[in-house]
């Protein structure tokens, strides 16, 4: 019998101690899976963090005086996808140990909890439709099968994932109230027009929680054990930190060397 899905309450941390977090959760929900299980949990960042994803090896220049004047963190993300500015943002993860194997499949049902909670609030969104692009920096420059748009094409959710050994981690940022300086500067472009939402903070939160203990497949036989990061837990994470803190060195070139490097690489 599967444990049941845990819920971490959100927390406010530092980039390298939300993607430790994450993967250590992922390789508990594979490794040990009569005790570890499925997990979904939503958590902002202590200061405006730029995650590249896994696979970015290469900053764009015009990022690297914006990153040592101080006014950003760091963080290289264990999933997919591009850069993501984590400022005026919801993040989530989820942890699903035996998700569909087809990618979009695995797409589709690790987001349809998230449309039914904007459908509910009365701001329907839709799978996007552009194809990935390599050439743009910027997880929301382009809306994908994985990503999540409003009617008029405006992107509020993008997603990326991390396969190993059969289970998931799915990474997503809301977007909420984007910053348009900061935003302007990283990648040239505004942030995309959004239409406010009716809900904030933690009824947000709650709002979205409800929606994927109904709507999440995962979920069918029960809903989120709230299960807050014991000690031990965070002894354990504490050892991966310096997997995810990323050089500026490393956006000048491959980035092959800095600790990043070591992480074990997506499937």
């Amino acid at each position: 019998m599967s444990p049941p899905a845990r819920w971490i309450p959100p927390l406010r941390l530092e980039g390298g101690w939300q993607m430790a977090i994450d993967e250590w959760l992922l390789d508990q929900a594979i490794s040990s899976p009569a005790t570890a299980g499925a997990m979904l949990r939503f958590y902002s960042w202590r200061r405006p963090t730029l995650s590249i994803g896994f696979h970015q090896r290469q900053l764009p220049a015009h990022w690297l005086p914006i990153l040592r004047e101080g006014g950003l963190d760091l963080v290289r993300r264990p999933s997919g996808g591009r850069a993501v500015l984590h400022a005026g943002e919801l993040t989530y993860a989820l942890v699903w140990p035996q998700a569909p194997q087809r990618r979009a499949e695995a797409y589709q049902q690790a987001c349809g909890w998230l449309q039914a909670a904007f459908a509910e609030l009365g701001l329907p969104l839709s799978f996007g439709r552009q194809a990935a692009s390599a050439e743009r920096s910027s997880c929301f420059a382009t809306s994908t099968a994985a990503d999540l748009v409003h009617g008029n094409g405006a992107k509020r959710i993008g997603s990326a994932q991390l396969w190993r050994g059969g289970g998931l981690l799915q990474h997503g940022a809301i977007l909420l109230q984007p910053p348009h300086q900061i935003w302007q500067e990283l990648f040239h472009n505004p942030p995309p027009v959004l239409p406010a939402l009716p809900l904030e903070g933690e009824a947000l939160v709650g709002h979205l929680r409800r929606s994927a203990e109904r709507h999440w497949p995962c979920l069918a036989h029960g809903g989120l054990a709230d299960q807050p990061l014991a000690a031990n837990e965070r002894e354990a994470i504490a050892l991966r930190l310096e997997r995810y803190r990323l050089p500026l060195e490393a956006g000048e070139g491959s980035g092959d060397t800095s600790p990043a490097a070591t992480m074990p690489r997506a499937t």
